[in-house]
């Protein structure tokens, strides 16, 4: 593809032209809204939240069967200890983390609590033979199910009829995913 044809793509898809002085190649720059970046600020996280479930569930899945599922979550818990301080460090130059931890509650603690929670029931659901297909699905009903209560009692989330139509759909969701 000739560079002409890419920015006339470019062009086509909202970029506009900055400048086009003698005989040089034009700058391009994306028309982008404020808009845009507000929803495109909105989807990536539930994008990263889907791919990052994807890549978890075969990692789960894959945990060697004679390996004991507490000496993975260790290797596990370092790598993403390791890798959230070089993110808090590349996303604030000059920060002071342990400033940081002097602002913590009680959530980052129970959330570590629940998060191995979560590593081990997925491990040993995998170990005693869920698909990857099934277990995720289960567990993602019965969840949505729980965080609509959850939302109502302690966070005055309404409880509206295409929520309750929503809890019938996934009940019967799960009955033809189960079903044989």
């Amino acid at each position: 593809m000739k560079i002409t044809q890419s920015l006339q793509i470019l062009v086509c898809m909202g970029a506009k032209p900055i400048s086009n002085t003698g005989g040089h190649l034009p700058t391009v720059r994306p028309n982008i809204t404020w808009e845009d970046r507000k929803m495109f600020n909105f989807i990536w996280p539930i994008g990263l939240v889907v791919l990052s479930n994807v890549v978890y569930h075969v990692c789960a899945k894959s945990v060697p069967e004679g390996m004991n599922p507490f000496a993975s979550l260790t290797v596990t818990y370092i790598i993403g200890a390791v890798i959230s301080a070089i993110l808090y460090f590349a996303f604030n130059k000059g920060g002071n983390l342990l400033s940081e931890y002097s602002k913590l509650n009680w959530a980052p603690f129970v959330l570590g609590i629940v998060i191995v929670g979560l590593e081990l029931g997925f491990i040993f659901a995998y170990k005693a033979g869920w698909q990857v297909s099934i277990a995720s699905i289960v567990q993602s009903s019965f969840l949505a199910l729980a965080l609509i209560f959850v939302g109502c009692l302690l966070y005055k989330e309404a409880l509206t009829w295409n929520k309750l139509a929503g809890i019938v759909i996934c009940l019967v969701g799960l009955i033809f995913i189960n079903y044989k």
